[in-house]
C-alpha cells in the first residue's frame, strides 16, 4: 500500500470562532423564517454561523449584524461556491476517476520526492512516471523515473514503494487544498459565515437573517358547550428543519405573505470577455464607431429583509374561566400568544420561550378565547340532506389564519371543516357534518314570460320582457327539535329576486334563512326574474304580429289604437298588392292567348279556303286588345293607390311615438 504523506502542519487553520445560539425565530406564511442569533464574544474572537448551501442566497440578501460595545465589523467571510471545475483548473495537476498514481506523478515532473521502500528511503527529482503493460495475462505495472542527487537516473516499480512524500512544502499544501476542494464540492450541506471585528474588548453581537423554512400551519378546535358561549382554541404547527435545536427561543408566527424571491448572490459570476490584440498584430480593417449612450443601472438593489417581529407588551390572559355548568373536557389548559397588527400582517408572539429540537416538529397553542358562533344547517343543492354548520363571527379581535377546524358539540366530536383566514369582524359559514334528520327536495317550474314595457321610437318597436322562474324547496324536519336552515340558492347572471330579500349574499349565491319547527314540513319558494329586450322595425312587421301588441294591456289605449290603424293600413296595402297580382296575372294570360291566335292566323294564311277562320281569329285579337287596354288602366290605378297607401303608412309611422 502506498501512503502519500502530507505536511499537515504547514496548513494554517482558521482562528477559533464562536457559535452564536438562536434566540428568536419568526415564521412567515411565505415559507421564510426570520432568525436572530445573539452571543458574547471574547476580545478578538470571530463569530461563526453555519448554513445549508441552499440557504446562502437568502442569507447574503438579508443578513444584518449589530455589535454592542463600540467596535466595528470589519468583514463577513464565507465559504466560496466557486464552480469546482474552475477551482480545480488552477492547480498544476489534475486527478481523475480511474487514473493511476503514475498519472499524477508524471504531471509533477521536476518536483522533489522521497520514496519509502522497505526500511530505506530514496530522494530525487521526478523525470517521468508511466504505466507499463505487463506480459500476457499480467496486470500493468506503474513505474517512476528519478534523477538522484548523485546524478544517476533510476527507474523504480511503484509496487515496491510503500510511501511517497513531496519534500516541497508548497506542493504538499496544493495537494491538500485540491483534495479539500473535492470534498467540499461533494458536500451540499454546510457553509460557514465568519464575522470579524476590530474590537479588542469583549462584546455582544446580534445577527439577523432570513432563510427558507417550512410554512407554519394552523389548527383549530371549536367547542359548543352544553351551555355558555362557544370557545375557539388555536394551535400552530411548526417544523424545525434547520439542523440545529431551537432552545428556549422567542417564537413569533406571522399571518401574511410578504413578497420574497431568490437572487443568486452566492454563486460567483464571471463575465465572458472578448479577445483583443494590438493593432500592429492584426490586419487593418474598417471599423464603425457607435455613438455614446448614457449608462443605466440594470441591477436593482436587493430588498430589505423582513422587519423583525417584536413581541408586544404583556397583556392579560386570553382565557376566561369556564362556567361550572358547562364542563368542557375537550378543551386544553394552554397558554395563549400575544397578538398584534404588524402593518398589513398579523403576529402571534409567545410569552414563554419555546424549545423545538432539530428535525422535530411541535404544536404550540396561540389562541383560546370565547367566540361568537351559532349552530345551524346549510343546504347548497347537493343531495337531499343539508349539512350541520356553524356561523362564525371573528369576535376575538385577532386575525385567524386559515386552517382545519375540528368541531365539538357538548362533550362529543361532531366533525371537521376548513376555515379561511378571518380578519377581525369577518363572518364565515363552516359545515362539518351531514344532518340526516332533515330532508330537502327541489322542484323547479317551467317559468312564465310576460311583456313588461313596449316602446316605439323612430319606427323601431322595443319590447321589454320579464321571464320568471320559481324553485320550490320542500323541507322536512324529521327531528323533534327546532332548527335554522340556510338555503344557498345559486345566483345566475341577469336574474334578480322577485318580492323577497336574502339574509345575505355571496359572490355566487343568495342565502335564505328558514325556521323549521320540530317534525314540520315547510315549503320555501324562490322566484327569479330575468328582464330582456327585443326590437323590430314596425315597417316590416306583419298585421298579425301587430295585432298581438294591440291586444296587450301593457300598452296605453292611444298606443293600441295607433298600432291598430297601422295594422289596418298594412291590411289595405296587402289587399291592394293582392289585386295588383290578380290583374297582372289576367294581363299575362291575355297576352299569352294573343300570341297563340297570331300563330294560328299565320298558319291559316298559307292554306286556301280558311279565310273565314282567319277573320274570326282577327276579331278575337281586336277584342283582346280592348281588354288589355282596360287591364293596363286598372294596373295603373292600383299602383297609384299602393303608392298613396305606403306614403300614408310612412307618415303614420314617422309621427307615432310612445
Amino acid at each position: 500500500m502506498i501512503r502519500i504523506i502530507l505536511l499537515g502542519a504547514l496548513v494554517a487553520g482558521s482562528a477559533a470562532a464562536a457559535d452564536l445560539p438562536v434566540r428568536e425565530v419568526v415564521l412567515y406564511k411565505n415559507g421564510l423564517g426570520y432568525f436572530v442569533r445573539e452571543g458574547d464574544l471574547a476580545p478578538g474572537e470571530s463569530a461563526r454561523l453555519d448554513f445549508k448551501a441552499g440557504d446562502m442566497n437568502d442569507v447574503l440578501k438579508s443578513l444584518t449584524v449589530t455589535e454592542a460595545g463600540g467596535g466595528r465589523i470589519t468583514a463577513l467571510r464565507y465559504d466560496s461556491s466557486e464552480p469546482l471545475a474552475r477551482k480545480l483548473s488552477g492547480f498544476p495537476f489534475q486527478l481523475g476517476p480511474g487514473r493511476p498514481l503514475s498519472a499524477l506523478l508524471d504531471q509533477l515532473k521536476g518536483a522533489r520526492i522521497e520514496l519509502t521502500m522497505g526500511a530505506g528511503k530514496t530522494e530525487g527529482t521526478i523525470l517521468s512516471a508511466r504505466e507499463v503493460q505487463g506480459a500476457e495475462k499480467e496486470p500493468p505495472r506503474e513505474q517512476i523515473t528519478l534523477l538522484l542527487d548523485s546524478g544517476e537516473i533510476r527507474t523504480y516499480d511503484l509496487a515496491a514503494v510503500s510511501g511517497v512524500r513531496f519534500t516541497d512544502a508548497a506542493l504538499q499544501l496544493q495537494l491538500k487544498e485540491y483534495l479539500s476542494s473535492l470534498v467540499a464540492g461533494r458536500s451540499h450541506e454546510q457553509r460557514s459565515v465568519y464575522i470579524d471585528s476590530t474590537d479588542a474588548r469583549a462584546r455582544r453581537v446580534s445577527v439577523a437573517y432570513v432563510i427558507p423554512v417550512p410554512v407554519w400551519k394552523s389548527s383549530y378546535r371549536l367547542v359548543f358547550p352544553e351551555s355558555g358561549e362557544p370557545m375557539l382554541e388555536g394551535w400552530a404547527i411548526v417544523d424545525n428543519t434547520t439542523g440545529e435545536d431551537w432552545t428556549k427561543v422567542r417564537l413569533s408566527l406571522v399571518s401574511g405573505r410578504p413578497v420574497s424571491f431568490i437572487s443568486r448572490l452566492y454563486e460567483p459570476r464571471y463575465v465572458q470577455r472578448q479577445e483583443a490584440e494590438l493593432p500592429e498584430d492584426q490586419a487593418a480593417a474598417p471599423k464603425v464607431h457607435e455613438g455614446a449612450i448614457a449608462l443605466r443601472a440594470d441591477a436593482a438593489a436587493p430588498p430589505s429583509p423582513p422587519r423583525k417581529a417584536v413581541p408586544g407588551a404583556p397583556v392579560a390572559s386570553l382565557f376566561a374561566a369556564q362556567p361550572e355548568a358547562a364542563p368542557r373536557p375537550v378543551t386544553s389548559s394552554i397558554e395563549g400568544a400575544q397578538a398584534r397588527e404588524v402593518g398589513e400582517l398579523f403576529e402571534y408572539s409567545f410569552p414563554t420561550p419555546v424549545t423545538v429540537r432539530k428535525d422535530e416538529s411541535a404544536m404550540v397553542p396561540f389562541l383560546q378565547q370565547k367566540l361568537s358562533a351559532r349552530k345551524l344547517l346549510i343546504y347548497s343543492g347537493d343531495g337531499v340532506n343539508p349539512r350541520n354548520a356553524a356561523e362564525i363571527t371573528n369576535s376575538t379581535g385577532k386575525t385567524l389564519d386559515g386552517g382545519p377546524i375540528t368541531v365539538y358539540d357538548g362533550n362529543a366530536y361532531a366533525g371537521e371543516a376548513l376555515m379561511e383566514t378571518l380578519k377581525s369582524g369577518d363572518k364565515r359559514l363552516i359545515s362539518y357534518a351531514v344532518d340526516l334528520g332533515t330532508r330537502i327536495t327541489t322542484l323547479p317550474d317551467s317559468g312564465s314570460q310576460r311583456v313588461r314595457e313596449v316602446h316605439l321610437r323612430r319606427g323601431v318597436l322595443t319590447t321589454r320582457w320579464a321571464a320568471r322562474e320559481t324553485t320550490t324547496y320542500t323541507i322536512r324536519n324529521v327531528d323533534q327539535k327546532a332548527k335554522t336552515l340556510v338555503i344557498e340558492h345559486p345566483m345566475r347572471p341577469q336574474y334578480n329576486l322577485v318580492n323577497m330579500q336574502p339574509a345575505e349574499t355571496t359572490a355566487s349565491a343568495w342565502r335564505f334563512e328558514v325556521k323549521l319547527a320540530p317534525g314540520a314540513t315547510e315549503k320555501f319558494p324562490v322566484t327569479e326574474e330575468r328582464v330582456y329586450e327585443t326590437s323590430m322595425g314596425i315597417a316590416g312587421a306583419t298585421p298579425d304580429v301587430l295585432v298581438t301588441y294591440v291586444e296587450n294591456t301593457a300598452l296605453s289605449e292611444a298606443a293600441r289604437k295607433a298600432l291598430a290603424r297601422i295594422a289596418d293600413q298594412k291590411r289595405a296595402i296587402a289587399a291592394n298588392d293582392a289585386e295588383i297580382a290578380r290583374t297582372e296575372q289576367q294581363f299575362n294570360e291575355v297576352v299569352k292567348d294573343q300570341e297563340r291566335l297570331r300563330q294560328n292566323i299565320a298558319s291559316l294564311n298559307r292554306v286556301s279556303g280558311q279565310q273565314d277562320l282567319v277573320q274570326k281569329y282577327a276579331r278575337q285579337l281586336e277584342a283582346q286588345e280592348t281588354q288589355l287596354a282596360a287591364l293596363r288602366d286598372r294596373l295603373s290605378e292600383l299602383r297609384k293607390k299602393k303608392a298613396a297607401l305606403e306614403e300614408e303608412l310612412k307618415a303614420q309611422i314617422e309621427k307615432l311615438e310612445f
